[in-house]
């Protein structure tokens, strides 16, 4: 991620913004560095826990991320192939988490509406605040959130074979007067051919978030690559170190134009979990 500081009046970077052959997230990120870039800094390594079992201790650790660093909205992206908003078919039936019973929730590693499956892996919460573009970025209270995201063998429930009768690391959470919803989930793994991340939809209301009809903005989220080299030490992620390995956020099909308003801020530790921030702004 760039991190560059440029110095200069402003009809000087205007010009060079104006000359510049950049992409639409580009530009954002050459602005976010005039005005105020922020770092990411590094955290130190560590090996531990899965959800439920023990951890080996480490000493505390803090990583920051970039976050959403001004009132914008996040860019539009794929849903992927295994979203279970009801936009597709999985093992020959729609695959919709969003009507399921119990569904609405803030701790995602169980399943629900009588499935029973536990995702193991390193403790992660995750806290979005959702902010209206719309209305000078004002907390957007009564938004909902529909988050999910793999296992930590990069699995998804509902589609893969070996877990298709399990919804864990699925939910839907409604945003409190501050905007902020907040999941409680596991670190999700590295499968080949993407960076770590995290897919949500963003829907008006509660109300309206049981049909991908409503949604008014889908996108994802990733981690700085310093908490993932940490969180892949952990027993269960084996997998993700080799992954990890092939990829860059460069050659990433969805984060390769930028991740200025995609990249949450970390911190916490391999004890304790890990805590993802991000400011996420729509328009509503």
């Amino acid at each position: 991620m760039n991190t560059t500081h440029h110095h200069g009046d402003l009809q000087s970077d205007l010009d060079k913004l104006l000359a510049a052959s950049a992409s639409r997230r580009q530009s954002l990120r050459w602005l976010f560095a005039s005005a105020a870039a922020v770092p990411l800094y590094g955290c130190g390594g560590g090996s531990g826990s899965a959800a439920g079992s023990a951890a080996t201790t480490t000493p505390a650790t803090t990583t920051a991320g970039a976050g959403t660093a001004a009132c914008t909205v996040i860019p539009e992206e794929t849903g992927g192939p295994y979203p279970a908003d009801g936009t597709n078919s999985a093992n020959g039936k729609v695959a919709n988490a969003l009507t399921l019973s119990g569904i609405v929730r803030p701790d995602i590693r169980w399943s629900v509406a009588g499935a029973s499956g536990v995702a193991m892996g390193v403790p992660l919460t995750i806290r979005l605040k959702i902010v209206n573009v719309a209305n000078s970025c004002a907390n957007a209270a009564g938004a909902t959130v529909y988050l999910w995201h793999c296992d930590r063998d990069g699995n998804y429930s509902m589609y893969a074979s070996a877990i298709s009768a399990e919804n864990y690391l699925r939910g839907v959470q409604e945003a409190d007067a501050d905007g902020i919803v907040t999941f409680t989930t596991i670190f999700p793994g590295c499968y080949d051919g993407r960076m770590p991340h995290v897919h949500f939809e963003v829907y008006p209301t509660l109300v309206k978030a049981t049909s991908a009809a409503n949604r008014v903005k889908t996108s994802q989220f990733t981690f700085p690559l310093a908490t993932c080299n940490e969180v892949y030490t952990a027993t269960g992620y084996a997998a993700s170190v080799r992954n990890l390995a092939r990829i860059s956020y460069a050659s990433d099909n969805v984060f390769a134009d930028g991740t200025a308003l995609q990249m949450a801020a970390m911190s916490g530790d391999m004890v304790n979990g890990y805590v993802a921030t991000l400011t996420v702004g729509v328009s509503l």
